[in-house]
């Protein structure tokens, strides 16, 4: 039986804003199981964000519960959280956050630097992470040499260094055009189907369209989760990711 990599009980974030109360995310019963590729959909200000903060554990509830891999968030230090986020999730950010004095490969070797593994084994992994997903012919290149869906392969082949069971994905084609983000989506369908758990975290139509299962946040709140037959994306990815 499919266990949960998500789970949330009542799961609350409200903040302080001009004197007033705002709830973020309101009292949230969600579970999202091994192997699902899920789109989380709202507009801004719905909340979507501030979802993809906890659940990516930059950001702690105010109330209730979350489970990541059938671990209690709550239970753990601030230390085991940093940890947690490092081995269980993989995050792809909208403005791609990578360092640009760094050449490709450099970047996406970044998370492996926390352990102790040897530079030369980091930087092998690194580059057969970046030749995955088509960049095996831009190690060496600065985030300025490289196109916006190419920065996006380099911040994806980042997210997958660490082997986690869960990637989180903030408006992954938000700064694409229609046709690259056809080639990421298509990225992020095969990655989902060599089993890893998906969520896209977006505004856009088309890229919840794109997955399996649609949740539409709205102030906070859950207002539709359905199944859906996902939307066909490019066929001419350029993938070797297999």
């Amino acid at each position: 039986m499919n266990k949960p990599v998500i789970e949330t009980k009542a799961l609350t974030r409200t903040f302080s804003q001009g004197g007033q109360t705002v709830n973020a995310v309101k009292s949230l019963d969600l579970v999202i199981n091994h192997g699902e590729l899920v789109a989380i959909q709202g507009t801004s200000g719905s909340g979507k964000s501030t979802l993809l903060h906890l659940l990516a554990l930059l950001d702690r509830p105010t109330s209730g519960s979350y489970f990541l891999d059938g671990t209690n968030t709550a239970q753990m230090t601030d230390d085991e959280q940093s940890d947690a986020r490092n081995k269980l999730t993989g995050i792809v950010f909208q403005n791609f956050y990578l360092i640009p004095y760094a050449t490709a490969v450099e970047n996406v070797m970044l998370p492996g630097l926390y352990g102790h593994r040897a530079r030369t084994k980091l930087r092998q992994h690194a580059e057969e992470l970046l030749d995955a997903v088509g960049l095996g012919d831009r190690l060496t290149f600065k985030p300025s040499s490289l196109s916006g869906g190419q920065q996006q392969r380099v911040a994806l082949a980042r997210a997958l260094f660490n082997d986690p069971p869960l990637l989180l994905a903030d408006e992954p084609t938000g700064q694409l055009d229609s046709s690259t983000s056809n080639e990421i989506l298509d990225l992020f369908k095969k990655i989902n189907e060599l089993g890893k758990t998906i969520i896209l975290v977006t505004h856009d139509p088309l890229t919840a369209g794109s997955a399996r299962r649609r949740i539409v946040f709205k102030d906070g709140e859950v207002v539709s989760d359905k199944t859906q037959q996902p939307v066909r994306n490019s066929d001419t990815a350029d993938s070797s990711i297999q």
